[in-house]
């Protein structure tokens, strides 16, 4: 396939710097040797196949998944798939039950009506599934709040004719401070998951996964005592929240979306062609929406659906109408669910494209 050249391509366009993701991916395949965990990486983050496959190569043991779109798509490259969501609905269990024979797939539950209803769709489809019970430790989304709970669901999920039990899985996602200030949090969720395991041991359902984990928290995984196994999801690309919670530095941050300047009338002010569409309205406690990958001062102070507005109040830059500048999103998973495609690039060269395969729902969505 011929490749365009990056002054070419239409924009805004997704960017991913071809280095800087293999040097992230080589980095979290080192952190988890050293500290013995077991790496099965959120792919909501990427959505392609073609990336989780390199993270496998990498040393992932598995893939996560959202969706069954995202199942279905990362079960061409991945034999482990673990869905971290309750499926409810009937369409949802029949599309994961059709995956691959040769997919181990495991699902999240934290209630006897999904255990019920994915226990009869892996009978009927002659499967067998794992099951990770969901705690609650913390984040107050999802997940049981008790471990008297967890032995209810863990027992039944056991004693059930095409499900296996195999441990217990929680998300520490309230953890969203500043890396250095993240200990006491930390020791919390160390706490609160000793006591699960503590009371399933003792009635005979010990987890033989226990997994967590975040991007976030990903460089302090190892003080969670009892958790063997970590699910980060941004780690491959990172963003501006990752970079200012200090999980990367500026340099490392992989994707970035280009941009091009198309008005500067407003004075201070610089207005680009990506807006809401193409980067994401998620707020930091620093401001603004994304900032500029080799101007970091440079911030998106606001957006409508297609303009981002640069604030120029910090700088000295003068930005010309036509100019292309790549701004780093504070929150890179909702922007890639915003792409069609990811354009490799490396020293300002195209050296690939991704197709995003896994938005949506897939082919048998129906959409008006």
């Amino acid at each position: 396939m011929s490749l365009p050249s990056l002054d070419s391509i239409e924009t805004p366009a997704a960017l991913v710097d071809e280095d800087r993701l293999e040097t992230n991916l080589q980095r979290a395949a080192a952190y988890v040797r050293e500290h013995g965990l077991r790496w099965r990486p959120h792919t909501k983050t990427h959505k392609v196949p073609e990336l989780a496959a390199r993270q496998l190569q990498a040393g992932a043991s598995g893939v996560t998944v959202a969706t069954p779109r995202e199942a279905e798509v990362m079960g061409a490259v991945a034999d482990d798939v673990l869905l971290a969501y309750s499926p409810v609905g009937a369409s949802k269990l029949a599309r994961l039950m059709a995956l691959p024979g040769r997919v181990r797939l495991s699902v999240a539950v934290d209630s006897r009506e999904v255990l019920a209803g994915l226990a009869e769709a892996a009978r009927g489809a002659g499967r067998r599934v794992g099951v990770l019970v969901e705690l609650d430790l913390g984040m107050r989304r999802v997940g049981v709040p008790t471990p008297e709970e967890a032995v209810v669901l863990a027992r039944e999920a056991a004693g059930t004719q095409g499900l296996e039990y195999q441990g217990v899985m929680f998300y520490p996602g309230h953890i969203r401070m500043p890396m250095a200030e993240q200990g006491p949090a930390l020791a919390e969720v160390s706490r609160r998951l000793g006591t699960f395991l503590e009371t399933l041991g003792a009635a005979g359902l010990k987890p033989g996964i226990v997994s967590g984990g975040s991007t976030p928290t990903l460089w302090r995984s190892h003080e969670v005592v009892g958790m063997n196994e970590i699910r980060p999801g941004i780690t491959p690309f990172f963003d501006r929240a990752s970079a200012w919670m200090g999980a990367c530095g500026w340099d490392e941050v992989a994707y970035s979306v280009l941009a091009t300047v198309v008005s500067t009338a407003v004075p201070g002010q610089a207005v680009i062609d990506a807006g809401s569409k193409a980067l994401a309205k998620e707020e930091l406690p620093v401001g603004g929406y994304g900032a500029l990958l080799e101007r970091p001062d440079v911030v998106v102070h606001a957006l409508s659906e297609e303009h981002g507005m640069l604030d120029l109040s910090r700088t000295s830059w003068r930005p010309r109408v036509g100019e292309r500048v790549r701004v780093v999103p504070n929150h890179v998973c909702v922007s890639v669910n915003l792409q069609d495609e990811l354009w490799a690039v490396r020293g300002g060269q195209v050296v690939g494209r991704w197709d995003v395969t896994g938005r949506g729902r897939g082919p048998s969505s129906s959409r008006n």
